[in-house]
């Protein structure tokens, strides 16, 4: 079997349509496979679930801190907008990720799941009402986009008129394009000038709490830690919304689930969290000295990502008519170790909230485009469709 010796591409459409044929020939390179993730810009893929284990909790060997990798890219590469270093828990280590994590951490903790299940019921009703009474929708543009957005945008006090702005600039920086710079410019700006209205009068939200934690961040560590919250928060969220109902109106397991069957919101979306997790690869690290990991040679300051898709794949629950084994937790959507996601639980709760409002007021939602015909938005890091077009039965007003 001939191994392809040249990196291969995980950002175009090719990749998108079909992302799991493209992890099998990545596997003929054992658990860590050469990639590109944008063009002219290499890395290293891990593809193994044991190996990506014992990446994400090493943190003796790896670092978070990108700028070494960093200073060998172009400045307007693409993949800055998600890889390049800012003084946030995202690419630090130690006792510095700990301070800026914390502040994240303690905000999140604040929301009572009981009160933000109702925030996100009351939103999504809102949201149906806009498109219910026409027959058909974009669940993708018009729900599963907006609605952690809405949430999002209350919590830290975006000005409403703003909000468009956010999501918009969000989607555009995650799909790493020659546009993902001024996206990210654009979220950077919005949270700026709310910042800079804290410190001149608080209010009653998280970007208050971020601006007057007890750990004290500086301006520019609260911008920083507040656009990182945004994007984690939306983006992984929207993506997980969508690719579960498209489980939902696509898997004849899950017939009859919208009038209440047997197959709930959420185990569909536990089984997407294995198969088709909404950040598909990311979690980049960067050997501290040349080493040797799981038999490839790893020159220091190198880029290594973590394929949560195709390590899941491996040890994933069976989905061919055996038991569903719902609340299972082993899968890697989440990451691992010191840096994994600190806003599961919500963003779970966001999720099946969003799914079972929809489908509770709308139960006869079906695919209104052939499910092979769907496209997903390209780009290295996420799983994500383009549109989900639904029709139903239009609700009197």
């Amino acid at each position: 079997m001939t191994v392809e010796t040249r990196p291969t591409p995980i950002y175009g459409p090719v990749f998108a349509a079909d992302p799991q044929l493209v992890y099998e020939r990545l596997r003929r390179h054992g658990a860590v496979a050469p990639v590109e993730i944008a063009p002219g810009v290499e890395a290293l893929l891990v593809t193994d679930y044991q190996a990506a284990l014992d990446l994400l909790r090493d943190t003796d060997t790896f670092s978070k801190d990108s700028r070494a990798w960093q200073a060998t890219v172009p400045p307007d590469s693409p993949l800055l907008p998600v890889l390049g270093y800012r003084p946030t828990a995202l690419f630090s280590d130690g006792a510095t990720h700990a301070r800026y994590r914390a502040v994240i951490t303690d905000g999140l903790a604040l929301f009572e799941p009981h009160r933000l299940q109702r925030q996100v019921a009351e939103a999504a009703h809102q949201l149906i009402d806009r498109f219910a009474g026409v027959g058909h929708a974009d669940l993708i543009a018009e729900y599963a986009r907006q609605l952690p957005a809405f949430v999002l945008t209350t919590w830290f006090g975006v000005p409403e008129e703003q909000h468009a702005d956010v999501v918009a600039a969000i989607t555009g920086l995650i799909e790493s394009t020659a546009r993902a710079g001024a996206a990210y410019g654009k979220l950077v700006a919005v949270v700026t000038a709310m910042v800079a209205e804290r410190r001149e009068r608080l209010r009653h939200d998280l970007a208050s709490w971020f601006v007057t934690h007890p750990v004290g961040l500086d301006d520019d560590e609260v911008i920083r830690q507040i656009t990182l919250t945004l994007i984690a928060g939306h983006e992984p969220t929207t993506n997980l919304i969508g690719n579960a109902l498209l489980r939902l109106l696509t898997d004849a397991r899950y017939a009859g689930s919208l009038f209440g069957g047997a197959m709930t919101a959420h185990q569909a979306i536990d089984e997407v969290l294995w198969h088709e997790p909404p950040m598909a690869n990311l979690s980049a690290h960067y050997p501290r000295y040349d080493i040797t990991f799981h038999g490839r040679e790893i020159k220091a300051g190198s880029l290594v990502l973590v394929s949560y898709a195709a390590a899941n794949s491996q040890a994933a629950p069976p989905t061919d008519g055996g038991e569903l084994r719902s609340g299972e937790s082993a899968h890697l959507a989440w990451a691992a170790g010191p840096h994994a996601c600190p806003a599961r639980d919500p963003a779970l709760l966001i999720a099946i909230t969003a799914i079972e409002q929809l489908t509770s007021r709308l139960s006869d939602l079906e695919l209104a485009t052939p499910a092979g015909e769907l496209l997903w938005r390209p780009g290295p890091f996420h799983r994500a469709l383009v549109h989900l077009p639904v029709r139903f039965a239009p609700l009197a007003g």
